[in-house]
């Protein structure tokens, strides 16, 4: 076998019970998965048309039956919300006042944000006074509508966007521990069963684990990946040698992993500027999606993070992570709001298949049941 660079040579042998089944390239270093074959709704090639834009869709169709999943991922917010159907069961117009300043902290508790939470208890508010709500029912209709439009308004196109020129090149991005890696090889799985060609690239040079654990996830999914063979090698560099050959071997799409760094270290910020332009010049357009990764159990200190993520890079989705049923839902609304950025996906769980794609309806129910 011979591989498309001249700065790659493949290294081949069967797996045995002392040798894993690893398929080594040098620079950089390459896991190579060989999955049965399956049975696709799409076959990838160069010259399909659409082919992009249908695999977003039928991924967001396909969250429409995960939507237990979502519900039991956000059940810490439900319970706080529940006060709600107290309030409205015997509401009458003289407590107004009163049930209006109860929502409110409701609202507060469920880290839906101050300015987010007083915009939506007024609107109520006039409502009520102007006689179009009459009653707890369509209180409670009205609330859980308000709360849709303002993610569906702000946050609308929480299809992956992956643009028309192979490879698509998405960018995973995030703080440590929020489950970035993790959040690639669900994503891999999800496109990789809709017939997508998937190339990992490890850009996460800081962390010794951090390609191991990407491998361990190419293994899984059946994808390949490319790693770089010296430790502390430029992620920019890694991501440019993974394009270069998505680009040569016909990849549908390239996912890059990144190293997890604070918001506020500038030095570690600047490294995902070169990684962006890196791929860039390779594929004109790229990256066509910058996702980042948000852990739910944090609550509104997710703000920040957001906020200077998409001062440097310009963040494109949300993945919000570990909504194992502890997460404060609020800050999904508060977030989506203050930066105009869409959830694209949630983690719902350990499992491959746990990471589902957002569907606003779904999310509102399961808050609001």
């Amino acid at each position: 076998m011979a591989a498309s660079s001249a700065n790659l040579s493949l290294l081949s042998k069967p797996s045995t019970a002392s040798s894993p089944p690893h398929l080594l390239f040098n620079l950089p270093k390459t896991l190579s998965a060989n999955p049965r074959p399956r049975t696709s709704r799409f076959k990838c090639s160069a010259g399909q048309t659409g082919f992009f834009t249908r695999l977003g869709r039928l991924i967001k169709e396909k969250a429409k039956s995960d939507v237990e999943k979502v519900f039991s991922g956000f059940s810490k917010t439900r319970e706080n919300l529940a006060v709600i159907d107290e309030l409205l069961l015997y509401w009458n117009l003289a407590d107004t006042d009163k049930v209006l300043d109860e929502l409110e902290e409701a609202l507060l508790v469920s880290d839906f944000g101050p300015r987010i939470t007083v915009k939506i208890v007024e609107s109520l508010r006039e409502d009520i006074l102007s006689g179009k709500l009459k009653s707890g029912s369509e209180i409670k209709d009205a609330l859980k509508k308000s709360v849709l439009e303002l993610i569906t308004t702000r946050g609308s196109k929480t299809e992956l966007q992956l643009g028309f020129r192979k490879p698509a090149v998405v960018i995973i991005v995030g703080v440590n521990g929020g489950g970035k890696t993790t959040s690639l090889g669900k994503l891999a799985y999800r496109l990789k069963n809709e017939g997508a060609k998937i190339l990992m690239a490890a850009g996460d040079t800081f962390r010794a684990a951090a390609s191991d654990q990407l491998e361990i996830w190419a293994e899984r999914t059946g994808c390949e990946i490319v790693v770089a063979e010296k430790d502390k090698a430029k992620a920019s560099s890694v991501l440019s040698q993974a394009v270069k050959r998505g680009k040569e071997q016909g990849f549908d799409v390239v996912l890059c992993d990144t190293s997890g760094r604070l918001h506020t270290n500038f030095s570690l910020m600047e490294e995902l500027i070169a990684c962006k332009k890196a791929v860039g010049k390779i594929v004109p357009g790229a990256p066509n999606e910058i996702l980042l990764v948000l852990d739910g159990t944090t609550g509104l200190n997710m703000l920040p993070q957001a906020r200077e993520f998409n001062e440097v890079v310009g963040i494109t989705g949300l993945i919000l992570t570990k909504l194992d049923g502890s997460a404060r839902g609020g800050c999904v609304v508060s977030v989506v709001d203050e930066l105009g950025i869409p959830v694209k996906f949630v983690g719902v769980g350990e499992g491959v298949e746990d990471l589902q794609p957002f569907d606003a309806e779904a999310f509102v129910n399961a808050i609001f049941s």
